[in-house]
């Protein structure tokens, strides 16, 4: 898999551009708010769907600007999931990762819109602009927050004839992957009953963080006394059973602690019991950047101001803290999303902050966070839905050891196949070099992507192959309908 993709430098986007005239559609909503609007030239689309009474979901739907429409292959749409939970797909995946402009909004030349329409959503309900009017109405599990996301793909694919043709493939960062999985057999369950007017392409979970913590644990600690981040040394640091290589090092203590919680059904302390962990792998390692284990506080600015605040970063600082390592960029996300573009937008209630509940979606999740998907993974191949794992090299918190050691829980009939298979190299053209960017492993419907060089933002850190890996996985033919 080759690509002559060339990135070229941002330009700015001028002011007329981003402002476009609105169109704007009256709401139904109880909140009182217009709950529909979009550009003139239909190009965008943004609105709210009250998914509960009092519950209100955002959602932003980009049109590439190179669509091709044929018969045998319909040009598909790509759902966004951010991960957290409580990380912002409308803010962080949209102007970090993936979106049109960047958070000076400014070009981006490797916009996954090259290749498909885009629809981000601000899930579940008190992520980015999304918000409960009542704080009892916070999702408390991944199928509640299944469930909501349901409802709002009904609203706007039942009632717009022109979406239904354009296959929806499920692409997810981090905490994501638990919300693709979950997403998909529901919205699965909707179309085989007749209410939802949707053609599923296939889902693609990316690392999966969360499907699994037990081998989890081990995978992060192994991985950094290989790559000597952590002293192994250390009298806390011995031999897991629970690692998925035979030498694999870990905290023992602590992560047998989380095992047998999550063995005892008690997920809530078991979450708890994480952050512990995940502070005591900060101070034994000089603040590793759980993001991108080459990095630290002493490498790392972004490190350095997060040394302020509580160790938990991923747990509590993910939307703030992984926005800010997606970027280079002269503007703060925060500041752009409640500022510039809820200005464009119009129709965010003044009383809504972005980002104002994230922490407390996480809370209310938290007796659901370490539940593994693994059986909801298995269930998806079982029912032939493309399923593709994507993993960054150099990514911690959703580390490739770990990865690779509950793929080897699944119960899928063609894992032995697949184990078996060798994995071929992928490459990306740059200054006229073929380079070795990734390696792929492929047998039926499931996929799993080695990225080179890459930490927990993927698509920044290798927008190339990044693009090839989306080409690849949205001509897959559609496998429900």
């Amino acid at each position: 898999m080759r690509s002559s993709f060339t990135m070229g430098r941002s330009q700015p986007v001028s002011v007329p551009l981003l402002f476009l005239p609105l169109l704007l559609c009256s709401s139904s909503l109880s909140y009182g708010f217009v709950s529909a609007a979009g550009t003139a030239d239909g190009s965008e689309e943004w609105g709210y769907v009250q998914v509960r009474p009092k519950a209100h979901l955002f959602w932003w739907l980009y049109r590439s600007p190179r669509r091709v429409d044929t018969g045998s292959s319909p040009w598909p749409t790509l759902l966004w999931l951010q991960g957290g939970p409580g990380g912002s797909g409308v803010g962080i995946g949209n102007f970090q990762e993936i979106g049109p402009l960047d958070t000076d909004l400014r070009h981006r030349n490797s916009t996954w819109l090259q290749k498909a329409d885009l629809l981000f959503v601000d899930n579940p309900v008190g992520t980015g602009y999304s918000f409960v009017e009542d704080e009892s109405l916070f999702v408390k599990t991944d199928w509640e927050a299944a469930t909501d996301l349901t409802t709002l793909l009904k609203k706007l694919y039942d009632e717009d004839e022109s979406r239904q043709t354009s296959p929806l493939f499920i692409v997810a960062e981090s905490y994501g992957g638990k919300f693709a999985v979950t997403a998909g057999l529901s919205i699965l369950k909707a179309i085989e009953a007749g209410e939802l007017k949707l053609k599923l392409g296939g889902s693609q979970p990316c690392s999966g963080k969360q499907l699994d913590f037990a081998g989890r644990f081990c995978g992060k600690c192994s991985l950094l006394s290989s790559t000597s981040g952590r002293d192994n040394s250390d009298a806390k640091a011995m031999i897991c059973s629970s690692c998925s290589s035979p030498g694999g090092l870990c905290f023992k203590i602590m992560a047998e602690k989380i095992r047998q919680e999550i063995k005892k059904g008690e997920y809530g302390n078991a979450t708890n019991s994480w952050g512990e962990l995940e502070e005591f792998i900060s101070s034994s390692s000089n603040d590793v950047d759980f993001y991108n284990f080459l990095l630290d506080s002493a490498s790392d600015p972004i490190s350095l101001a997060a040394v302020e605040v509580p160790r938990r970063l991923s747990m509590k600082i993910y939307p703030t803290y992984l926005s800010s390592k997606a970027s280079s960029m002269s503007t703060d996300i925060s500041s752009l999303m409640n500022g510039a573009i809820k200005d464009k937008l119009k129709i965010i209630p003044k009383t809504v902050s972005w980002g104002g509940q994230a922490d407390l979606v996480f809370e209310a999740l938290a007796d659901d966070f370490m539940k593994p998907r693994i059986n909801e993974v298995d269930e998806l191949l079982s029912l032939g839905i493309n399923v593709t794992i994507y993993n960054g090299q150099v990514d911690l918190i959703c580390a490739t050891k770990g990865t690779e050691s509950w793929i080897q829980k699944l119960k899928w009939e063609g894992l032995k196949t697949f184990n078996n298979m060798d994995r071929k190299p992928l490459y990306c053209d740059t200054e006229g070099m073929a380079v070795t960017k990734g390696f792929l492993k492929s047998y039926h419907n499931f996929h799993f992507y080695w990225i080179l060089g890459a930490g927990h933002f993927v698509p920044v850190d290798q927008p190339c192959v990044s693009l090839e890996m989306i080409a690849a996985i949205t001509q897959s033919p559609a496998v429900s309908s």
